[in-house]
């Protein structure tokens, strides 16, 4: 079995640019975009994003994404958010599928695309690791709000095996999550038809 490779982040990965709306300057109507916020990676979304099911917010004015042409996003680009309450900040979200829609990166993110290929599901698990998150804790800033910054992300290590052994892994721990899913939507279902007693 091959050994896993170790490379730095920045050699693994450029940065994309992110917009600066606020939940003011989004809908879930309409719009010639879609909008990645950094408050639904905190809460809303696992390791990785299929964003045709995940109802993305469009972006309300038309005039934002000419502006980030270089920059929508793709299968496969990862995106941080680089802010949060607590050592949540560097929660990443990998992108597996996108609505039709171009979208883009949104406030107090940070999107960045490998610089080559990865299997299927591992970046999202393995950014979200302990094993990696640990690098971020020292670079974390801030008291009541805590931020993680791009210059931080560059030296931080990234591992990784060969691509089929990455496939086999994101399989395997999206596969785990998906039951995950769905025995906390079987918990709540049941939940919600049990009578409440006083």
């Amino acid at each position: 079995m091959p050994a896993w490779e170790q490379r730095k982040f920045g050699d693994c990965f450029e940065f994309l640019k992110s917009n600066t709306l606020s939940r003011a300057g989004l809908n879930d109507e309409n719009g010639t975009a879609r909008n990645v916020h950094y408050g639904d990676i905190l809460i809303k979304f696992g390791d990785c994003l299929d964003g045709e099911r995940s109802d993305l917010p469009f972006i309300t004015d038309d005039t934002v994404l000419p502006k980030f042409a270089g920059s929508i996003l793709r299968e496969g680009d990862v995106i941080f958010a680089d802010t949060a309450e607590d050592e949540a900040a560097g929660k990443c979200v990998e992108l597996r599928k996108l609505p039709k829609e171009p979208t883009i990166s949104g406030l107090h993110t940070i999107p960045a695309r490998p610089r080559f290929f990865f299997g299927t599901g591992y970046l999202g698990h393995y950014l979200n690791s302990d094993a990696y998150h640990r690098q971020l804790l020292p670079l974390m800033q801030g008291i009541k709000v805590i931020s993680v910054s791009k210059a931080a992300l560059q030296d931080t290590q990234v591992r990784f095996p060969g691509l089929s052994e990455q496939a086999a892994i994101g399989a395997a721990l999206s596969e785990i999550d998906n039951l995950i899913t769905l025995h906390q939507r079987k918990r709540l279902s049941i939940r919600q038809r049990s009578p409440v007693w006083s």
